[in-house]
């Protein structure tokens, strides 16, 4: 995932700014922006919540998005929680995350876990669209159809 910064202007959609994932968070104003990939590190699925919410709240979403038949689902440290290993098990997949620091250590993969750079690599790409990386859209919906004709082009190219 990724934070986004939220242009002032977007604040003012109907609906309130929680209805279109806009949150406080440390940095200011802004949204989560989460996508999951494949191992080509295109982007499959994507989640947005608001600034301020931790981003296990999107997983379930994002691992219902996935196509069946994927064995390795590699996470960052904040991923690093029994429920969200558990779910991957269930899907039939096996996880890659390693513990935070405050969890008890778990065994993981550093192989497959340094193939995390892709989705890395792809919200690079996303950031030169300029649209998507100060969220100049009010509503989330409109962000999320930038955010997935970006993919488009990406999937193209």
């Amino acid at each position: 995932g990724t934070v986004v910064r939220a242009h002032p202007k977007a604040a003012g959609a109907v609906g309130g700014a929680a209805a279109h994932a806009l949150g406080r968070s440390r940095g200011g104003f802004g949204t989560k922006a989460m996508a999951v990939c494949d191992r080509r590190g295109r982007a499959l699925a994507f989640a947005l919540l608001p600034g301020q919410a931790s981003e296990l709240r999107a997983t379930t979403g994002l691992l219902a998005a996935l196509p069946a038949g994927i064995g390795w689902i590699v996470g960052d440290r904040g991923f690093s929680s029994g429920a969200f290993r558990r779910a991957i098990v269930r899907q039939g997949a096996l996880p890659v995350v390693p513990a935070h620091p405050t969890h008890p250590a778990v065994g993981y993969d550093r192989r497959w876990y340094r193939r995390r750079h892709l989705i890395e690599n792809l919200w690079a790409r996303f950031k030169d669209w300029r649209c998507l990386a100060t969220r100049y859209e009010k509503t989330a919906t409109a962000f999320l159809a930038s955010l997935e004709f970006a993919a488009a082009i990406d999937w193209i190219n």
